[in-house]
């Protein structure tokens, strides 16, 4: 989980330096840096599946750790099979394979067939 940013320590009433939140020292607005984050797909798969269902930050965080995680896996896997077979490409069939060997059992043939729908939909519209 990523950690929280130590805050600095806020200025003293009477000085002259003391900065609002929103803006630097040469007045202009501070920009603040994005985080990605698979929330929003969390949410709407659940909506799909359970639309009564709610579920708090705390799981999203945790849902999004966990995508994190498992995209890290198939990524390094489906490198591996690069190197092994001494080429420079990683393809869909390297992510298919990588898949494959991670996986256990049913989740493979729904997340192979998800997977091959999707590229199949991109080089359509290609």
């Amino acid at each position: 989980m990523p950690e929280l940013a130590k805050s600095a320590p806020a200025p003293k009433k009477g000085s002259k330096k003391s900065v609002t939140k929103a803006q630097k020292k040469d007045g202009k607005k501070c920009k603040h840096s994005r985080k990605e984050s698979y929330s929003v797909y969390v949410y709407k798969v659940l909506k799909q599946v359970h639309p009564d269902t709610s579920i708090s930050s705390k799981a999203i965080g945790i849902m999004n750790s966990f995508i994190n995680d498992i995209f890290q896996h198939i990524t390094g896997e489906a490198l591996r099979l690069v190197h092994y077979n001494k080429r420079s490409t990683v393809t869909s069939r390297e992510i298919q394979t990588a898949v494959r060997l991670l996986l256990p059992g049913e989740l493979v043939k729904h997340t192979v067939s998800k997977g091959t729908k999707a590229v199949t939909k991109y080089t359509s519209s290609k």
